[in-house]
């Protein structure tokens, strides 16, 4: 094979037609084209360039398709996949050099994608049909990348799936674990534990919320002007217990001056979080983690280099991808579900930033930048003189707070959710839907009101417009809820909460809402 013939040999034409010069100005005429052909010397080498190598078409003359040829075609198309059909331009003899021969005819119904060119032939014609079947050929090889990916689609979904269902098992049977040992035993270790793996299975049901949000565009942001400097400091210290954790050193010199951004301070927590999450799970024990921050012009720059397992050239393209995953052992005690990366690139992008990631191989760690436009740090006297409004009105409603009303449908939620709240000195009423909810509102009149969103007869948005309605400023409302986006929150808002709190609730968080204001008063 020539140079040439190896660099595309599926642009080519394998020809065949062994008697006289037909073979070779066939190609000459194909070449005056900037059409590619190559002679086979027999039907063994168009069959098995054909397998090995692939084609754009056959062009073979009638007289060479005796009967071993024949079969020796019809084995290698039948081998085909599914989305390739070959074409096959045949080149019809004369009686005299045909013989005794069935009609070409008989042969068309199994040969499958047959064009006749009737010789004598103009070269007019035979070029055009070249070019017809190198464009229906062309054709195939889009549908075969399509397909290609669609494999490769679904495989990528079958493991992320298999890792999803690995990583809720976890938590689940520790949980399970945890409250038989409970039930035998009791001790506060054992609801520690479960309370951890709760928070982590919220984690989890989070993560896959956003990406599924954000990648789809159903997401909005609430910016703020942000100091990057500052806020990768917080996050750092609340990252840095978990990475030593895992004898990984995680170090961050932050620079004097602040790099401000005009940004959402929950999801630029997200893409700090996960990009030191990602890289502590690809960096073994004794490794290293270097977080920088700075200004490049008009650019704030977060930078998350490791010493980790690096990063193969060909992934370097897809890390970013939706269930692609640097290929990884079966001990996954790390966790994760490979989505990390996707929602760091969907967040970034909705900032107007991009991501990047830079590796020299496999063992040679990684750096991952990412870079948004930078601000100049706006006036902030009318925002502390709002965020102090908002403060007061909400410090002024949750003054004295003794009565709660929980309005939920789930039996289990709700007497559990009451349980707590009056052993912790609350005088609770329940409801299980939003009529009843808002009875019971305009009856007891509470200083605090938990609502469900998903309640039956009436939402929780149409029980907090009541409620309100009816009991202004002095009612505390508290959605309580499994929706727990950003517009979701905004929604909340807008109904008349006051605040927004997400399914599974954290006690401590309700515990300090409904306790601070009764500590101040004392």
């Amino acid at each position: 094979m020539t140079e040439e013939d190896a660099a595309e040999p599926e642009e080519r034409f394998l020809v065949f037609a062994p008697i006289g010069r037909d073979a070779p100005l066939t190609c000459k005429l194909l070449a005056s084209a900037n059409l590619r052909g190559h002679v086979c010397a027999d039907i063994d080498e168009v069959c098995r360039r054909l397998s090995n190598e692939g084609a754009a078409g056959l062009m073979i003359a009638e007289e060479a398709l005796g009967s071993r040829a024949l079969s020796c075609l019809r084995d290698v198309l039948a081998r085909q996949s599914a989305w390739s059909d070959v074409p096959i331009l045949v080149f019809t003899g004369t009686p005299a050099a045909l013989g005794p021969r069935p009609p070409l005819g008989a042969m068309l119904e199994w040969l499958g994608n047959v064009t006749l060119l009737e010789r004598p032939l103009r070269p007019i014609t035979m070029l055009s049909a070249a070019r017809s079947a190198l464009r229906a050929r062309r054709r195939q090889y889009i549908a075969r990348a399509e397909l290609q990916h669609q494999q490769r689609a679904v495989k990528e979904r079958d493991q992320f799936l298999a890792m999803l269902g690995h990583e809720l098992r976890n938590p689940l049977s520790a949980i399970g674990m945890a409250l038989n040992l409970e039930a035998e035993h009791g001790g506060a270790k054992y609801r520690e534990i479960m309370r951890r793996q709760v928070a982590h299975l919220g984690r989890l049901v989070d993560d896959l919320l956003d990406v599924s949000r954000v990648t789809s565009g159903k997401i909005s942001l609430r910016r703020e002007h942000v100091d990057l400097v500052a806020l990768t400091e917080r996050c750092l210290l609340v990252l840095r217990p978990v990475v030593q954790a895992h004898g990984t050193m995680l170090d961050y010199v932050p620079p004097s001056d602040p790099v401000w951004v005009l940004a959402d301070t929950v999801r630029l927590e997200q893409i700090i979080g996960n990009l030191v999450t990602n890289a502590s799970k690809y960096t073994a024990a004794g490794g290293q983690i270097d977080v920088h921050v700075r200004a490049e012009g008009d650019e704030a720059v977060l930078e998350v280099r490791d010493t980790g397992v690096g990063i193969a050239p060909e992934m370097l393209t897809r890390v970013f991808d939706l269930f692609a995953q640097v290929e990884g052992t079966l001990d996954r005690a790390k966790g994760g579900m490979g989505i990390g990366l996707t929602l760091v690139r969907s967040l970034v992008e909705l900032h107007g930033g991009t991501v990047g990631v830079a590796s020299p191989g496999l063992g040679g760690g990684s750096v991952f930048s990412v870079r948004l436009p930078r601000v100049e740090r706006a006036a902030t006297a009318l925002e502390a003189a709002e965020e102090r409004a908002r403060t007061d009105g909400a410090d002024a409603r949750a003054a004295g707070l003794s009565d709660v009303l929980v309005v939920e449908d789930n039996h289990d939620s709700r007497e559990l959710l009451s349980m707590i709240l009056t052993r912790r000195g609350h005088r609770v009423f329940t409801a299980a839907d939003g009529p009843s909810g808002v009875d019971e509102a305009l009856a007891r009149k509470p200083r605090v009101v938990l609502i469900d969103i998903g309640l039956p007869g009436l939402d929780g948005y149409g029980v907090a417009r009541q409620v309100r309605a009816a009991l202004g400023a002095s009612v505390l409302l508290v959605a309580t809820t499994g929706y727990g986006q950003p517009d979701d929150q905004q929604r909340a808002l807008s109904a008349g909460f006051d605040l927004h709190l997400t399914k599974p609730i954290d006690i401590g968080q309700l515990e300090r809402l409904l306790d601070a204001p009764r500590e101040r008063a004392s």
